[in-house]
């Protein structure tokens, strides 16, 4: 058996002892508890802003009301990206592999996830964010080319970053108990989703010629562009009252929005560093990310 085939039957045990049913697991018709928010409040785009500073306590728990559903909209999008690529991959392997059972194992995780922050996107009352235009072409385009590498390495960017701040929400005290155990349950399952994902990228590194990595890096730069720019999309600033690009211009400039976007990133910036995917003509969409560590760190 290879390695990869042991990973595989290690994580298809975890799989059948710590999985998770939504549907019995979160109380979905339990009330908000009054004065809770949805996002540990120095999560919030707005923390420390002038904008901040001028909203009542009701707006700024409003605001983390609509930017909790929009980090679900973007895991909701990546994990549907993330299914495409997993059955496309699938229907060439042997069926009787437990790495390609493994792969259909995470699919059902996957789904039940996405039907997860469906119900919860429903129960906060929000619009769905997700990405449009360019960028919503560009995952369709990836749903349907994306392979080797950039198809782990990209996943892996919106994966780790939400699986960071979904750490520190489901254990805050501040924080709404229905986002917390959302967060706890995608939490545990994901664990096991970082690890496939981060020995197949590995290991396809260790096998991808030169040109094709090159090609690779500046696709893995657009979806780190994607992730840090569109994970609290401008529109969610609406809901209180300020201008989608008032509201998108001063979370850009706040030093502490910046820090959560280099702390959510951190984990998985390292260890995209460490294969050599971060660099070349990409480097400027991974600057833009707000992902990358400060020059002076």
């Amino acid at each position: 058996m290879t390695d990869r085939d042991r990973t595989a039957v290690r994580l298809l045990h975890a799989s059948a002892e710590h999985s998770y049913d939504p549907e019995v697991e979160i109380d979905w018709a339990a009330p908000f508890v009054p004065g809770r928010y949805f996002v540990p409040p120095h999560r919030s785009s707005l923390y420390g802003t002038a904008l901040w500073e001028r909203m009542t306590e009701e707006q700024r728990i409003d605001l983390t009301r609509h930017e909790v559903a929009s980090i679900a909209g973007l895991g909701v999008w990546f994990e549907t990206i993330l299914m495409q690529l997993l059955i496309r991959d699938y229907f060439n392997q042997d069926p009787t592999a437990p790495h390609a059972q493994y792969a259909l194992t995470e699919i059902g995780d996957e789904c039940r996830h996405s039907v997860m922050f469906g119900r919860m996107i429903a129960r906060l009352g929000t619009p769905v964010y997700q990405p449009t235009g360019v960028n919503q072409w560009l995952g369709k385009w990836i749903a349907h080319t994306g392979a080797g590498p950039r198809m782990y390495a990209a996943i892996l960017i919106a994966e780790e970053i939400l699986d960071t701040l979904q750490r520190e929400a489901m254990s805050h005290s501040d924080v709404q108990p229905l986002v917390r155990m959302v967060s706890r349950i995608h939490v545990v399952e994901e664990a096991r989703h970082v690890r496939y994902a981060r020995e197949e990228l590995a290991r396809q590194i260790r096998t991808a010629g030169r040109s094709r990595l090159h090609f690779d890096r500046l696709v893995i730069a657009r979806a780190a562009y994607l992730t840090g720019t569109r994970l609290i999309d401008p529109r969610v600033y609406r809901a209180v009252g300020i201008d989608p690009d008032e509201g998108r211009r001063a979370a850009r400039a706040n030093p502490h929005h910046r820090e959560t976007l280099r702390w959510a990133g951190d984990r998985v910036v390292t260890f995209l560093s460490s294969l050599n995917l971060i660099g070349g003509p990409g480097i400027t969409l991974w600057h833009a990310s707000g992902l990358l560590p400060s020059s002076g760190s």
